[in-house]
């Protein structure tokens, strides 16, 4: 999800939706023409919204979302139609010509969208194209918004001034009465039609083109020699039609200058009589209105032009994107390159850590076989205890770092009991002291009232005093180690992880020192598994990783940080438990490997030969009657015989049916039959609580010959006494 929203604001919405149920399905399952759509309109500061699918399930981007009102959150992966029925009309011709393989543009269109108290105006340009899937069908339509608003606006203001234009002529207009206003600008007349004299002022007759000195009673007939041949006929009609009517003339013309030029008059006039069935006096006066008319013209032209350049400019921001396009596609091919590369870089480092430390583990086993083989052949086995010590060192340590591993990869089997954080710090206290060395302080604040935590006791010791040799080897001219616990409370943006913090209570345990600190460099690969700072030999690189991996097992988290020269801050915090009553941890007892009692009986269902056969061998040495299955079809067959079997000790991880579910068929077969797992890796036995029932305990691989026999024993008393 990261890679298609990361940029995105809308990420976090994305992550709450429920794409199982989607038209479009899980994110994961998107074809890479959608994911690479998506991202292309996510990084997109233009407005965008992709409709994909027969459902036309909506995708857009934040800019989208400002534009898109009240609608937003809701229409966000919903089909368009139900989020926006009354532009459906509109729409639906266009999403089927685009379906069809054809692209549209529209300009200047206006929408009225409902935001919170109040609905927003606006003007969009919009361009709808095909996005076509990997089999070169159509799939998809994308549609890119521009905001035609403020063009918009401009266009009315220009039309408000021409209409103020002519507003104030009309006022103009009125307010000249007929002959009783002369100005600059305007010329008048006065025809006297029962003498057919046409009196007029100098101004007026300067307009039609008539020498000053010959202005005067004319006929009518001479003042339209300066009307535009065009428009004599149109003239004579209306002046012809108010004098029928004894009534009111208003009418715009062009006059023809002797050079050519053509300028346009606005005429408005009136009737007089004495009888109101016929004219006797017709009075008006004319206004130049060239200018104004050129600036209507200038107007239309930009109006007839718009649309033009609003094509223009589509098309070049469709090339534009097309080539963004490109780009995002390139920068996807090399970022999954990197991607590649750093995950090569990363198995590699594990798997060289990994040999490199097993190689030293196995040369001191193998080798010490070896000795012992020919210490033996030579007759000199009272020599060969200190082999034997070797050996067992080695393949202890190998346990050890094989426990790490599982820790990291998050994979260990956790052995969960409620627990008080401060006892546990205070038990260990003394451990720590002595584990820091004389030249650095300690100093452990515990805070009050600390919740209890419900974890495994043994991981966390672990935890805590891999990070105290941490500290103490950052200081080795000395200084200040402190231990604290405290109560703290996460909302999910007090920390920063990779993993999504939850919010709730939480305990915090805090390891911190003044030595040398960290890089930035350093700090970035502090988790990562194998990587050490110290000198070969001196450390395996999986302390850090094994105390993540716990904590996020543990349902929990861990930050680190650093400065260099300035010491170095760990933090763990694990969740509250709020079962108060937790159980003191019993003192660690090692008695003697006891044996059976007479006539008990146990099944070992084990697939590796090496390991079955030494808990047979265990059993033997133990008395135990023993019974053996190579998986769990075998075991069966033995479980429903007649045997006597006191205790089912099986691995968890068989071939086919697995132990868990072996072990409830055989408690079909026979109820309260005790049941020890074994277990090297198995995921379903991660955690133990859930995992085991009543009578079911788990013992990890490798395990001691002594643990082993100590569990059996305790496992089948309840058994044979009940």
């Amino acid at each position: 999800m990261s890679a298609v929203f990361s940029l995105s604001q809308l990420a976090p919405l994305s992550q709450r939706l429920d794409w199982q149920r989607n038209p479009l399905g899980d994110v994961a399952d998107w074809p890479q023409s959608l994911r690479t759509c998506v991202q292309l309109l996510m990084n997109s500061p233009m407005p965008m919204l992709l409709l994909w699918g027969q459902q036309l399930t909506q995708i857009y981007n934040d800019s989208f979302a400002v534009l898109a009102g009240d609608k937003h959150p809701n229409a966000f992966g919903q089909p368009v139609h139900q989020s926006w029925p009354e532009y459906r009309e509109f729409t639906q011709p266009i999403i089927d010509a685009v379906l069809a393989g054809e692209s549209r543009t529209h300009v200047d269109q206006y929408f009225l969208i409902p935001d919170r108290q109040h609905a927003n105006e606006m003007w969009l340009d919009l361009t709808f194209s095909p996005v076509c899937d990997e089999s070169g069908t159509v799939a998809g339509v994308l549609m890119m918004a521009v905001k035609a608003s403020r063009r918009r606006r401009t266009a009315i203001k220009l039309r408000q001034r021409s209409k103020a234009t002519r507003q104030a002529q009309h006022d103009t207009e009125e307010r000249l009465r007929l002959a009783q206003t002369v100005t600059n600008g305007v010329g008048t007349w006065d025809w006297n039609i029962d003498q057919d004299l046409f009196v007029t002022d100098s101004r007026f007759a300067q307009m039609h083109g008539i020498e000053p000195q010959l202005s005067g009673q004319l006929p009518i007939t001479a003042y339209l020699q300066g009307v535009h041949p065009e428009d004599r006929g149109l003239l004579t009609r209306s002046i012809k039609a108010c004098l029928a009517s004894n009534g009111e003339y208003a009418e715009e013309y062009r006059l023809l200058d002797a050079d050519g030029t053509i300028r346009w008059v606005f005429a408005r006039g009136r009737c007089f009589s004495a009888d109101p069935g016929r004219a006797q006096r017709f009075m008006g006066a004319a206004l130049d209105i060239t200018e104004r008319k050129k600036t209507e013209q200038a107007l239309l032209h930009l109006n007839e032009t718009l649309e033009e350049r609003v094509a223009e400019r589509t098309q070049a921001l469709a090339e534009a994107n097309v080539q963004l396009q490109r780009e995002m596609q390139e920068r996807e091919r090399a970022e999954d390159a990197l991607r590649h590369a750093q995950k090569m870089e990363a198995v590699g480092q594990l798997t060289g850590g990994i040999a490199h430390d097993f190689n030293n583990m196995l040369t001191g086993i193998i080798g010490s076989l070896d000795l012992m083989k020919r210490y033996i052949a030579a007759g000199r086995s009272a020599e060969i205890g200190r082999f034997t010590d070797a050996a067992v060192s080695s393949a202890q340590r190998a346990a050890a770092l094989t426990h790490r591993l599982l820790a990291f990869s998050r994979r260990q089997s956790l052995d969960r009991k409620p627990l008080d954080p401060n006892h546990l710090v205070t038990s260990l206290e003394e451990l720590f002291r002595r584990t820091k060395g004389a030249h650095i302080t300690l100093d452990v604040q515990l805070g009050e009232n600390i919740w209890a935590v419900n974890t495994d006791a043994g991981q966390l010791e672990s935890a805590l005093l891999n990070l105290i040799i941490n500290a103490r080897d950052a200081m080795p001219q000395g200084g200040t180690l402190r231990v604290r616990t405290r109560n703290s409370y996460l909302d999910g943006t007090d920390i920063s992880t990779l993993e999504p913090v939850k919010a709730g209570d939480y305990v915090m345990l805090e390891v911190s020192d003044n030595g040398s600190g960290m890089t930035p460099q350093v700090l970035a690969k502090a988790f990562d598994p194998f990587f050490t700072t110290k000198p070969i030999g001196q450390g395996t690189g999986l302390g850090l990783s094994m105390i993540y991996g716990f904590a996020q097992q543990s349902g929990g988290h861990v930050t680190i940080t650093s400065e260099s020269g300035n010491g170095t801050c760990v933090r763990l915090y694990l969740p509250r438990h709020y079962n108060l009553q937790v159980q003191p941890r019993p003192p660690v007892t090692r008695p003697d490997a006891p044996c059976a009692i007479e006539g008990e009986s146990v099944l070992v269902v084990e697939d590796d030969p090496a390991v079955r056969t030494l808990v047979l061998n265990v059993l033997d040495e133990l008395g135990y009657t023993a019974h053996q299955a190579p998986d769990a079809k075998t075991a069966l067959a033995l479980l429903e015989s007649s045997l006597r079997i006191d205790l089912l000790v099986t691995d968890v991880g068989l071939p086919g049916m697995n132990g868990r579910q072996l072990a409830e068929i055989a408690r079909q077969q026979r109820p309260g039959l005790s049941v020890l797992f074994m277990t090297g890796y198995a995921e379903s036995a991660i955690e133990r609580e859930g995992f085991l029932d009543t009578g079911m305990d788990m013992i990890g691989k490798p395990f001691s010959v002594d643990k082993l026999a100590t569990l059996i024993r305790a496992m089948i008393p309840a058994k044979t006494q009940a």
